[in-house]
């Protein structure tokens, strides 16, 4: 049977009309400012729902529509949009009565459980997402779909605007709308919600200093692009790469275990004499990652580059509230011969590459920031590979009052040629990984990735170094 999707509803869900102490207008940052015209990022969240048809339209999709709205007053910004006055010298989020996030909602016969496994053609999931509304004048921030699938389960998908919210802020919200949607399943009427401390976000925009007005840089380098003057177009640029959304994609999805991640860093150690060397969770499988990736691709080129995103909130001086909702990361460009990579050493050598990147944060945030422009189009030069997410979201944590999610995907980083990190649903301590390639390359990946950690046997040298 063809795949059919119907879409019953395209509606909009507005915070309700009411005081509020949270800012309704905000200023882009230096941290935001170079993500204003890239691609936005999408979440998408698989939940299991044998029940009816009915009972769904008549109470689920009410009752998330309505902590939607109660959600959105405590975070007004985002129910805006952003502009760019003629009077403003940078662009702003911009909330006025009125305004209101889009809300799809759709029917769909495919299966269920082929689109939430581990492996899926990666086209079939794309039609779960709906787009921001963006034109050269104004670009929305959030853009929300809910696909039924009769009597197996729904899909929730959830666009952002990357210069409004980085991963940490988008699952932020993400689980303040979960929280209150499980609070309010025995509470219809409810016009308010209360959120925890954890929960509750954080906007003074003031906590990010730019002593060396890195941000005026980057509007520049924005109101010249293309050799226009004053070009102060808010539509998203094209993908640079094109990414691995093709027709013929295979969405993948691995996970490295407790287990495998204990192995890596134990022959980390065994290999490495330079005790100095950053070992964490974080770094072995990203290096392990990197060295599949390029065994997979075979790239033709001699040096290859990797963009690997650090959160610093806590990095900042002073640090800043793990709840400050808007872009604090900083993208590290991760270089490596190709043939050391290639070699019977990749895993070590790629984490010996990301071990000195991780180092140069020491240095300071900004100065580090000040670079970036630079590195990344030198990296564009070599075969490119990036990582996006983090496995200290918890995106499996996401539970709207129905369960914990049966698979969590994202979507964007298809379209990227991404891998997508996050911890891993059944294992405490383990990261999944997703990906998209065709199916030559991911048919190789899936062999080198599988092989790597079953040669991992350290029954020789597992007690030499602790």
């Amino acid at each position: 049977m063809a795949q059919q999707m119907k879409v019953h509803q395209v509606c909009s869900v507005a915070p309700p009309q009411q005081e509020t102490s949270t800012p309704s207008s905000l200023s882009l940052t230096f941290f935001d400012i170079p993500w204003l015209r890239s691609p936005p990022v999408e979440h998408l969240f698989f939940y299991e729902y044998p029940n009816s048809t009915s009972s769904f339209f008549d109470f689920v999709l009410p009752t998330l529509k309505h902590s939607l709205s109660l959600t959105l007053q405590h975070f007004l910004p985002l129910a805006g949009n952003i502009i760019w006055p003629h009077d403003s010298s940078k662009p702003i989020i911009n909330y006025v009565p009125g305004d209101a996030v889009s809300f799809t909602v759709a029917e769909s016969n495919a299966d269920f459980n082929h689109l939430s496994s581990n492996f899926c053609e990666g086209e079939q999931r794309h039609h779960l997402i709906s787009r921001l509304n963006t034109s050269h004048e104004r670009a929305s921030v959030l853009a929300f779909q809910v696909t039924l699938f009769p009597n197996s389960g729904f899909a929730i998908g959830i666009t952002t605007h990357h210069a409004v919210l980085d991963g940490k802020s988008s699952m932020l919200f993400i689980k303040a709308w979960a929280y209150a949607c499980s609070n309010l399943k025995d509470q219809q009427h409810s016009s308010s919600v209360s959120l925890p401390e954890n929960l509750t976000p954080f906007f003074d925009r003031s906590v990010i200093r730019d002593p060396s007005e890195m941000g005026e840089v980057y509007v520049q380098g924005l109101l010249n692009h293309g050799g226009e003057i004053n070009n102060r177009s808010l539509k998203v640029m094209e993908m640079i790469g094109g990414g691995a959304a093709r027709e013929d994609a295979v969405k993948g999805l691995f996970e490295f275990t407790p287990l495998h991640i204990q192995k890596l860093k134990q022959h980390a150690r065994f290999k490495i004499e330079n005790n100095k060397v950053h070992l964490s969770s974080f770094s072995v499988v990203c290096a392990y990652l990197l060295a599949c990736a390029v065994k997979a691709d075979q790239p033709k080129c001699n040096r290859v580059a990797c963009v690997i995103g650090i959160d610093c909130r806590h990095r900042l001086e002073p640090p800043i509230k793990a709840t400050y909702v808007g872009n604090c990361i900083v993208p590290h460009i991760v270089e490596a011969e190709t043939g050391e990579v290639l070699g019977d050493d990749g895993f070590i050598n790629a984490l010996l590459r990301i071990s000195d990147v991780l180092s140069s944060l020491e240095g300071g945030v900004v100065n580090v920031a000040e670079n970036w422009i630079s590195k990344f189009q030198s990296a564009m030069r070599y075969k490119l590979f990036s990582i996006t997410g983090s496995p200290r979201f918890d995106v499996y944590g996401v539970d709207f009052g129905w369960g914990r999610p049966k698979k969590v995907d994202m979507p964007s980083a298809d379209r990227a040629g991404s891998f997508s990190l996050s911890a891993s649903r059944d294992h405490d301590g383990g990261i999944e990984i997703g990906l998209a390639l065709n199916k030559t390359q991911m048919e190789a990946f899936a062999q080198f990735f599988a092989q790597g950690l079953k040669s991992l046997d350290l029954s020789n040298f597992t007690d030499m170094k602790k």
